[in-house]
C-alpha cells in the first residue's frame, strides 16, 4: 500500500487505522477519540498556520503505531468500566487489556488470576462439601503436603482431612475474602495506571 505524501492525507490514514482498532467502543466515544487525536496532531504539525510534512511525520511518530494507540484507548475504556462496576469479571477484563500493553500489566493480570483461582477454589469447596463430604476437603497427604479436593476425584487413600464440616465457613470466608481483596488490588493497580500514565503524547507514554 502506497503511503500518501500529503500531510492531511497522512493524518486521515493514521486516524482510519486507529478507528479500525476501536471496534469494541461505542461510536460516539470513537468519534470523540478521533477528534481529540486530530486536534493534537494538527496542533503539533502546523507551523505558521500550515501543515508541515516533517512536523506531521514527527507528530504521528510521537503518538506511536495506530494499533497501539487504539489498544491503549480500549484498555482505558475497560478499566473505567471496571472501576464503575467493581466486579471481578470487569476487573479481569480491564487488566487483561492492560497486560496486552506492558509487562507491568501482565504481572498484575497474573497476580489477579492467582488470587481469583485461589478464592474460587475454596468457595467452590465450601459449596460442594454438603453434596460429597467424603471427597471434598482440605487433605494433608504427607507432613509437608496439602491438597484441596473439590470432589472431582476420590479422596486420597493416605492422609487425613483437616477441617471436616468447618470447611464450609472457612471456605466461604477465605474464598470470599480472597476474591474481594483481589478485586480491590486490581482496582488499586488500575487507578495507579490511570494516574501515572501520560496518554499518547497528549498526556504521556504507556505504563
Amino acid at each position: 500500500m502506497l503511503q500518501p505524501k500529503d500531510p492531511a492525507q497522512k493524518i486521515e490514514l493514521y486516524l482510519r487505522q486507529v478507528r479500525s482498532g476501536l471496534r469494541d467502543l461505542p461510536e460516539p466515544q470513537v468519534a470523540d477519540i478521533l477528534q481529540e487525536l486530530r486536534s493534537h496532531i494538527l496542533e503539533s504539525a502546523q507551523t505558521g498556520g500550515a501543515l508541515s510534512d516533517t512536523a506531521t511525520d514527527a507528530a504521528l511518530q510521537a503518538l506511536g503505531r495506530p494499533q497501539e494507540v487504539a489498544s491503549l484507548y480500549v484498555a482505558e475504556n475497560f478499566m473505567a468500566r471496571a472501576e464503575s462496576s467493581r466486579t471481578p469479571w470487569m476487573v479481569l477484563r480491564g487488566v487483561f487489556f492492560w497486560a496486552m500493553l506492558s509487562l507491568k500489566g501482565f504481572v498484575v493480570l497474573t497476580l489477579c488470576l492467582i488470587g481469583y483461582m485461589f478464592g474460587a477454589a475454596f468457595f467452590i469447596a465450601a459449596l460442594a462439601k454438603p453434596f460429597n463430604p467424603q471427597a471434598v476437603g482440605l487433605w494433608m497427604t504427607s507432613p509437608d503436603s496439602y491438597s484441596l479436593m473439590l470432589g472431582m476425584t476420590d479422596s486420597p487413600r493416605h492422609g487425613r482431612e483437616l477441617l471436616g464440616w468447618f470447611l464450609i465457613p472457612v471456605g466461604c470466608s477465605l474464598g470470599g475474602g480472597t476474591i474481594l481483596l483481589t478485586t480491590h488490588f486490581g482496582l488499586w493497580c488500575i487507578r495507579r495506571f490511570q494516574r501515572a500514565r501520560v496518554t499518547l503524547g497528549l498526556e504521556g507514554s504507556h505504563e
